[in-house]
């Protein structure tokens, strides 16, 4: 018998669940950030505990802070806005949601955001509509709205080159999720734009001696650089010595694996390993389970597909989820 594990609020375009998914943050159309618990330890289900209104406009992506950062979440909103909001006690009251930080921009909007702990301490990346990525650092981990930004550059390989103004309609953001003391940030990036340059998707990786951000690697082949990016996910990866990256486009899902040692030139190599196709339009969103072995994805035709490798290394499709009415 199936069983519902929660109830969603009509209008929910956004959803985020914690580190160890026992929280699940939710967005909504009208501008709401639901917060959601487990009943009790032990039940499988969960109830709303908070609803804040965080927005006049729709709330199109949430994200959890790390952990170690207290309990907070990012919010980007369809106006392009981004703020962050964390869960305080104040003078005995009850816990509550209160915003902590407002990210303001001139004119380009947010698009998407990642957080990562990096040797320094805490990062966010933010991709933009006029084509730009800033770098955003805490200067306080005790502060949450204590923050400066770092860098901003734009998605090209040629990190010496700039590009006029750029019209982007999206942009999708994976942190690396290896975390250790030798362990130097990276994230991968693409973009859907309508400038070939910025759109495939490359990997940024901090140069701790120049203290600066440099492209080590493009996921795309020569005849695919400007196809337009939906969405990339970064695998967990444990124990493999490659990285394995996915990056959905127009084509379809591919599969890259990344080199862990640069060249002379400070490249890691790429190797193409597979085209997924099954979904009917653009694929939204991928999420990696916490082996890296497993990829799950959506998109345009609202099913959802897991893929795996077998032991040869060759890709299929495990198993599919169609949508009920």
């Amino acid at each position: 018998m199936e069983k519902s594990l929660v109830e969603l609020d009509k209008g929910t375009i956004c959803s985020s669940w914690n580190y160890n998914s026992q929280r699940l943050a939710t967005g909504t159309v009208d501008g709401t950030l639901s917060i959601f618990d487990p009943n009790d330890p032990a039940s499988s289900s969960f109830t709303c505990t908070s609803k804040i209104r965080v927005h006049d406009a729709g709330v199109l992506k949430v994200v959890w802070v790390p952990p170690e950062y207290g309990d907070a979440v990012a919010c980007v909103c369809a106006d392009g806005t981004l703020s962050l909001w964390e869960e305080v006690v104040e003078d005995a009251q009850p816990l509550q949601w209160k915003l902590c930080k407002r990210f303001n921009s001139n004119s380009a909007q947010v698009l998407d955001i990642q957080l990562g702990v990096s040797l320094s301490g805490l990062k966010m990346v933010a991709a933009y509509s006029d084509g730009n990525i800033k770098v955003y650092e805490l200067l306080d981990p005790l502060e949450l709205k204590n923050w400066q930004l770092q860098a901003e550059f734009q998605n090209v390989s040629d990190s010496v080159s700039t590009l006029g103004k750029a019209l982007c309609s999206s942009a999708s953001i994976s942190w690396n999720p290896q975390r250790g003391e030798s362990q130097e940030s990276s994230f991968v990036l693409g973009f859907n734009s309508n400038t070939p340059q910025l759109n495939s998707s490359k990997v940024w990786e901090f140069d701790q001696a120049h203290q600066r951000w440099l492209p080590v690697a493009e996921l795309a082949l020569p005849g695919d650089k400007g196809d337009q990016v939906y969405a990339v996910a970064w695998a967990p990866n444990i124990g493999r010595p490659y990285e394995v990256i996915a990056v959905a486009t127009e084509k379809g899902i591919t599969i890259w694996h990344l080199g862990l040692n640069p060249d002379r030139n400070g490249r890691l190599s790429v190797d193409k390993v597979a085209l997924l196709t099954g979904h009917q339009g653009e694929v939204w969103q991928m999420e990696w389970d916490m082996s890296g072995m497993t990829l799950a994805t959506t998109g345009n035709d609202g099913v959802v597909r897991l893929w795996q490798s077998n032991l040869n290394g060759v890709w299929h499709e495990q198993a599919a989820f169609e949508p009920t009415t």
